[in-house]
C-alpha cells in the first residue's frame, strides 16, 4: 500500500475548496455576497462562485410573494367594532437593501402590513369599508410602497378578503336592507298609479273632444265580453251613449 504524500493531500483539498465555492442560482434567485464582512453585490443567476472561507452568500428569492394578512380587530370611525383580514402581494426589487437594511424583510412585512391594516380601516366608517373596497386598497398599497421602498421591496398588490360583522349589526343591516326594497316597491307602485292617472286623463281629454270614441270604445269591450262565451251577459248602458242615436232619430 501506498500513502498518499502531503503534496496530494494538499492538492486533494485545493480542489474540494474550489468545487465548493461553486454555486448554481435559478432564474429567479441571486446571490448576495459579503467578503470578510461587506458586502460586494448580488450575483446570478447561473453558475457563480463564492470563495470558501472568505466570502459568504444570502440567497433571496426575487418571485412575487403572496402573504396572507391575519384578521385585526378594527373599530370604524362610527364605533364599530369588526375583523378585517387580507391578502398581500409583494417582490424584492433589490436584493442587496432587502439584506441590509431590514434584518427580515418577510417579517418585517407582514408586521407592517397588519398596522396599516388597521390604521387605515379604523379611519374610515362602516359603510366605506363595505362600498369602497378599491379606495381602501390602494391606500393600504401606496403606503406599505412607501414604507418597504428603502428595503428595496415593491408592494404590487393589496386586497380586502372578508370583513366579519357582529351578530346585531348584521341583523340591523338586514333590517334596513328590508325597508329599504319596501320604500322602492312603494315609490315604483306610486310612480306606476301616477302614470296611470296621465293616460287616463289623456284618454278622458281625447274622448271629451270626439264623443263617437266613447261609442267604438263600448262596442269593443261587447266584442271582449262575447268571446269569453258566457250564456248571459249583463252590461250597464250609459244614456250618454243613446244620445247620438236619439238626434239622429229626432232629425
Amino acid at each position: 500500500m501506498f500513502g498518499v504524500g502531503p503534496l496530494a493531500t494538499f492538492f486533494i483539498i485545493v480542489v474540494i475548496l474550489i468545487i465548493s465555492g461553486i454555486k448554481i442560482l435559478k432564474e429567479y434567485e441571486r446571490a448576495v455576497v459579503f467578503r470578510l464582512g461587506r458586502m460586494v453585490g448580488a450575483r446570478g443567476p447561473g453558475m457563480v462562485y463564492v470563495i470558501p472561507g472568505i466570502e459568504k452568500m444570502v440567497k433571496m428569492d426575487l418571485r412575487t410573494v403572496t402573504m396572507d394578512i391575519p384578521p385585526q380587530d378594527v373599530i370604524t370611525r362610527d364605533n364599530v367594532s369588526v375583523k378585517v383580514n387580507a391578502v398581500l402581494y409583494f417582490r424584492v426589487l433589490d436584493p442587496n437593501r432587502a439584506v441590509r437594511e431590514v434584518e427580515n424583510y418577510l417579517f418585517a412585512t407582514s408586521q407592517l402590513a397588519q398596522v396599516t391594516l388597521r390604521s387605515v380601516c379604523g379611519q374610515g366608517e362602516l359603510d366605506e369599508l363595505l362600498a369602497e373596497r378599491e379606495k381602501i386598497n390602494t391606500r393600504i398599497q401606496e403606503i406599505l410602497d412607501a414604507q418597504t421602498d428603502p428595503w428595496g421591496i415593491k408592494v404590487v398588490l393589496v386586497e380586502l378578503k372578508h370583513i366579519d360583522l357582529p351578530q346585531e349589526m348584521q341583523r340591523a343591516m338586514a333590517k334596513q336592507a328590508e325597508a329599504e326594497r319596501e320604500r322602492r316597491a312603494k315609490v315604483i307602485h306610486a310612480e306606476g298609479e301616477f302614470q296611470a292617472s296621465q293616460k287616463l286623463a289623456d284618454a278622458a281629454e281625447v274622448i271629451g273632444k270626439q264623443p263617437m270614441a266613447l261609442q267604438l270604445r263600448f262596442l269593443q269591450s261587447l266584442v271582449e265580453v262575447a268571446s269569453e262565451k258566457n250564456s248571459t251577459t249583463i252590461f250597464p248602458v250609459p244614456i250618454d251613449l243613446l244620445t247620438p242615436f236619439l238626434k239622429k232619430n229626432d232629425t
